[in-house]
């Protein structure tokens, strides 16, 4: 189902829709974390990313799978390029992993944090103001974890494409 689209493997299509959305969830949740002016203005369309990213995270995966299963019942893989192939898709795994963590805890911090600041903070018990504070922190780790497996990933697969197979 996700190896091709009219002739051309999906991978290298779905693969730019995780590209762009796991630095724009990671650098909006950072923003709805520690920019308190910015949550009203960001919360559905993160509460949309948090969504979408992880989708697309896993259908970059699945077509990579497929492609990569797809060369390997073709005997296309030179045996010297099989490790550049696993280790970008050790890279993937991680980078669904990392997308899904940031996605979970961006509907958390969107579901838990009041978009306005001053409702935010009244009448509020001291556990109450420290579970913000604990859902930035870790979106922010998962945020930076998320941020440097999709470069680290897309690079990887990048140099298996231009060094051929």
């Amino acid at each position: 189902m996700l190896e091709e689209f009219m002739g051309i493997p999906t991978h290298p299509l779905l693969v730019h829709a995780a590209v762009v959305f796991v630095p724009l969830l990671a650098i909006s949740a950072v923003a709805y974390a520690f920019v308190p002016l910015v949550r009203p203005h960001l919360r559905w369309v993160l509460g949309l990313l948090a969504v979408a990213t992880p989708v697309a995270a896993l259908l970059a995966k699945l077509s990579g799978d497929a492609f990569f299963a797809r060369l390997e019942s073709g005997d296309r893989i030179s045996p010297e390029f099989y490790p550049k192939l696993e280790s970008h898709q050790q890279l993937g795994n991680l980078t669904l992993t990392v997308a899904l963590l940031l996605g979970l805890l961006t509907l958390a911090l969107v579901y838990l944090v009041a978009p306005n600041p001053a409702t935010d903070q009244a009448g509020t018990t001291g556990a109450r103001r420290l579970l913000p504070q604990v859902l930035a922190v870790l979106t922010l780790l998962a945020a930076g974890a998320s941020l440097y497996y999709v470069v680290r990933t897309g690079d990887s697969g990048a140099k298996a494409v231009w060094t051929g197979l």
